[in-house]
């Protein structure tokens, strides 16, 4: 979701300070949570400002460019290891262990596809007709 604009959240805190109703009464004029109301003018009385904070930026990523190179690396020289077996791999050059499906995040974040080989050779069978 994108933050209130900040002309919204100017409308609140000058309703506020007009006293033209409750906290409650606000967050239903304004179609705003009241949470919402609540957390905008504790923000304003102890920063003096009305803007939204930027984005936390989310998780940081596991592995640095080093073991990515290295994960890279291991798909390209055995492209038919499950993802299972590249976890292990990694585990045993790096020391960092790392779920199935983080692996699988992370090869399809550098494009990498494993192509698996077949157990058993193709088989020629050729249509015969009966006459």
């Amino acid at each position: 979701m994108k933050p209130y604009s900040c002309d919204l959240r100017q409308k609140v805190i000058n309703a506020h300070t007009n006293q033209e109703g409750s906290q409650r009464e606000l967050a239903k004029r304004f179609s705003v949570s009241l949470s919402f109301v609540q957390s905008l003018l504790r923000r304003y009385r102890n920063s003096g400002t009305v803007e939204a904070k930027p984005h936390g930026g989310g998780q940081k990523p596991k592995l640095n460019n080093e073991q990515l190179r290295l994960v890279k690396l291991l798909v390209e020289s055995d492209n038919d290891a499950t993802l299972v077996e590249l976890c292990e791999r990694l585990e045993q050059k790096t020391l960092l262990k790392i779920s199935r499906s983080t692996m699988g995040r992370i090869t399809q974040k550098l494009n990498l596809t494993r192509k698996k080989k077949h157990c058993t050779p193709a088989k020629n069978i050729q249509n015969e007709s009966k006459n």
